[in-house]
């Protein structure tokens, strides 16, 4: 090593386009001797084209017609529409790309500048980053049909400074979010954080389908000029500054967004060091363990009841892992999260979106029910990948020889111990803001029977459809591809969830006000028999796929 040091000089820096080839080089590596992975990223790709064709065009065609209004408007709006997907996406659902592991570069001589602007290159490498550039490209054909070509050159770099600025605020937050979920001291704090970040999707629709009920469309230009001062629709409304001869402006749009990419960039610095470091508030010092049998020590205080057998052990680990687990955590509140919206859009669309009087809201049956199958399908999704939060830690059941059906029953014990309470409030709760706390037996009877009915698919495609998550303390990473695979068998789980819950919306159609009264008893019933016989099935594939289940999950580096 010193000789070829000294024949070949200092090495050279490290610069981005080093981690941009890293990347390159792992994602093409990914690829090989995995033919389901390219298809899942064909199909990606392809999705993502067509969006980006479709906002091109609507990003282009104002200008093209010589609208400047609606071009402000397109500018604006769908600028910052870009922008806030790019934040909450990534938390409630898709996740980040995480195949440059920031924590593999601790022990690496790199400085946070280096590290930062590296890791902002490689994100920006690829289908999600390409699709946002092609679809906001549009943007700098409408500004130069409208200015000319100097306020398209500016449209354009408005357009660029975007992109980056969705890349950053994205890494920013999600990577700020790791953080907070990893201390248990803090996750209060970022579930009421997390669900005003996810609330926000709601008011913005609201204006957004009130608006489009009016026609005069200039009504929304105040809104889409305060929009366009800030960082979010500031570079997409550059350019049309320069075509309406404010040149000033445009400058200071232009500064705006790049003072706000500097601060995302110095915001991440400062969380991904603890990210690499895995550092989070230590806490109080952990209470001494009484003297007793090891055994009993293992169980939490709420599972005092449960057999001290393997189901039970399986039980109780679980239940430590769901609260303790940050990606386990992410996952709950983004379930309580999106539950609470489904609910209140179900049953109070009229008033939302009409501009309805809310003591003129007429509730029915048939939307309260299908609110709650709604609930518990969502409840029950987040075990579609249940195994792959295991990851190499499953070899320890595949060692043990534990059943299959014993892990599947413990681990759908133990997320039901969480969701079962927070789907009793949701029932009680709709019940009762509707004004017709009669339905809440109904309620509660159709969410056991969907919830149970959740189990047993999820369980099923845990062990057939499951995929690695990377090795990182990031709780909303993901490989190369599996947003696209998450996607896809996050869909398969609701369809089949709502298709075998039917029978509670039969009922409802049918059998009339007698329904309110048997529904809870013949939901229970229902949801604990699909349970079972969900943990019966998926315990017999899991007892025959465990070696190939465990190679799936293994994250490959």
């Amino acid at each position: 090593m010193a000789l070829t040091t000294a024949v070949s000089g200092a090495p050279r820096p490290v610069s981005a386009r080093h981690f941009a080839r890293l990347k390159l080089r792992i994602t093409g590596n990914s690829f090989r001797g995995r033919p389901w992975r390219v298809a899942l990223f064909a199909v990606g790709a392809l999705i993502g084209l067509c969006y980006a064709a479709a906002g091109f065009l609507l990003g282009a065609l104002p200008g093209l017609t010589g609208s400047a209004d609606a071009a402000l408007l397109v500018a604006a709006g769908g600028g910052a529409l870009v922008a806030v997907a790019w934040t909450l996406l990534p938390l409630v659902f898709f996740g980040v790309d995480e195949s440059i592991d920031p924590s593999r570069f601790a022990l690496l001589p790199l400085s946070r500048r280096t590290l930062v602007t590296g890791l902002l290159t490689a994100a920006l490498i690829g289908v999600p980053a390409a699709a946002t550039l092609i679809a906001t490209a549009g943007l700098a054909l409408s500004a130069g049909a409208l200015g000319g070509v100097g306020a398209g050159i500016v449209e354009a770099l408005g357009v660029l400074l975007g992109l980056v600025f969705c890349v950053a605020v994205s890494r920013a937050v999600t990577s700020a979010f790791a953080t907070l979920l990893r201390s248990r001291r803090t996750r209060d704090l970022a579930a009421v954080l997390l669900a005003v970040a996810a609330a926000l999707i709601g008011p913005l629709q609201i204006v957004v389908n009130r608006a489009t009920t009016d026609t005069d469309w200039r009504r929304l230009l105040p809104a889409a000029e305060i929009a366009g001062w800030t960082p979010f629709g500031a570079p997409y409304t550059a350019g049309f500054e320069v075509a309406s001869g404010d040149y000033l402006a445009a400058l200071l749009k232009i500064v705006i967004t790049a003072a706000a990419i500097a601060l995302l960039m110095w915001w991440w610095a400062s969380t991904l060091e603890s990210a690499m470091l895995g550092t989070t508030s230590a806490g109080p010092a952990a209470k001494q363990v009484r003297a007793g049998a090891p055994v009993d020590q293992l169980f939490p205080g709420v599972l005092r009841w449960a057999r001290r057998d393997p189901q039970g052990a399986v039980l109780a680990r679980e239940v430590r892992y769901w609260w303790r687990d940050a990606r386990r955590r992410a996952n709950l509140i983004t379930f309580a999260v999106a539950a609470l919206f489904v609910s209140a859009m179900v049953n109070f669309g009229s008033v939302i979106w009409a501009e309805q009087p809310a003591s003129e809201l007429h509730a029915s049956t048939l939307s309260f029910t299908l609110s709650m199958i709604f609930v518990g399908t969502l409840g029950a999704v987040t075990l579609a990948n249940q195994f792959g939060f295991d990851g190499t830690a499953y070899a320890a059941d595949v060692v043990a020889g534990v059943p299959g059906r014993v892990q599947i029953a413990g681990r759908a014990g133990a997320f039901s111990i969480y969701v079962l309470p927070l789907v009793v409030l949701i029932a009680v709760l709709v019940g009762v803001l509707v004004g017709e706390p009669g339905w809440i037996p109904l309620g509660l009877g159709t969410l056991l029977a969907t919830l149970g009915c959740g189990l047993a698919i999820n369980s099923l495609l845990s062990v057939l459809g499951a995929y690695a998550l990377p090795e990182t303390s990031n709780p909303f990473a993901l490989n190369t591809g599996a947003g696209m695979a998450r996607g896809l068998l996050s869909t398969l789980a609701i369809l089949a969830t709502v298709v075998v819950a039917a029978p509670m919306l039969i009922g409802t159609l049918l059998a009339g006000d007698l329904w309110l009264w048997l529904a809870l008893p013949i939901g229970l019933l229902y949801g604990l028999g699909a349970a079972r016989l969900g943990s019966v099935v998926a315990g017999d594939v899991l007892d025959r796929r465990m070696p190939e289940l465990l190679q799936t999950i293994t994250p490959r580096r």
